[in-house]
């Protein structure tokens, strides 16, 4: 099986690293780094660029303190030997990175207060300006389908599925540009983003299908009805307006990252890349 030279891998680093704290494995750093190379070797990518977050996004607290807070709340709550095993895996994962950047030469990216997803959406951003004609995004996180277009497509190592631009509809009942207005519209519990009352995906898909993209449905504000959720919706501008800042990847991944990560990024896949 040859590598193709512009098929480019992304790694949702982290993201891949809890199959091994769920299965309870430690000191996975060899055999993470040959899933990395198997992943490689079955997308025919010459390239493999490992995304890493290193904590929660500054800009997103910055935005909306709560971002995420209820998974340090989660945290605190654990008993101190679960706090001690989830150490010793962060441990285990800051050797996995260490072990990749001296056995390969996949770029590492990590920057403080950055989160995986936002170098992804960048990277994906840059697609023209690289030579790069297709590009995996391997992650189990939903979040990433926001950065599906043609040519880039995202495979879950949870699920075994692909999730690309030709087989989108096998996943959801709206078309890709469609979805950061359902998000919008229902929040991200995982990210302890909250949505309208009472509207869930059925509901948002109906809004999205009646009166077009979120930005829309924020112009149509008030809508007329008696229901509860059109109610709650009606209140709900501003909260909207942030979800859009808060979950939009495409449009504010340069936000997230700040000017000089985004320097910093041009500079690895120039080097990288060329």
């Amino acid at each position: 099986m040859q590598e193709t030279e512009n098929t480019l891998l992304i790694i949702d680093s982290l993201n891949l690293a809890f199959r091994y704290k769920h299965s309870g494995a430690t000191d996975f750093a060899e055999d993470y780094l040959r899933t990395v190379n198997s992943l490689k070797k079955s997308y025919k990518a010459s390239k493999v660029i490992i995304a890493c977050d290193q904590g929660s996004s500054s800009y997103r607290k910055q935005l909306y303190p709560e971002y995420k807070q209820n998974r340090k709340d989660k945290f605190e709550l654990q008993t101190d030997a679960e706090k001690a095993a989830f150490e010793v895996f962060f441990e285990d994962f800051t050797k996995t990175l260490e072990h990749i950047a001296a056995n390969t030469d996949y770029p590492v990216i990590r920057f403080p207060g950055v989160e995986a997803d936002d170098i992804g959406a960048y990277i994906v951003s840059r697609r023209k300006h690289i030579p790069v004609d297709n590009i995996w995004l391997t992650s189990s996180d939903k979040d990433w389908d926001l950065l599906i277009q043609p040519n880039v497509s995202r495979f879950s190592y949870v699920t075994r599925k692909e999730v690309t631009w030709d087989t989108w509809s096998d996943f959801y009942e709206f078309d890709p540009d469609s979805y950061i207005s359902i998000k919008c519209l229902t929040g991200d519990s995982g990210d302890n983003i909250p949505g309208v009352p009472g509207i869930g995906p059925k509901r948002a898909v109906a809004l999205v299908n009646e009166y077009g993209s979120t930005y829309d449905i924020i112009a149509s504000l008030p809508i007329s009805g008696r229901y509860k959720y059109i109610e709650a919706l009606n209140q709900c501008k501003d909260q909207l307006l942030l979800n859009y800042k808060l979950m939009d990847l495409v449009t504010h991944c340069t936000d997230a990252l700040g000017a000089e990560n985004c320097n910093k990024i041009d500079e690895i896949l120039n080097e990288y890349l060329y």
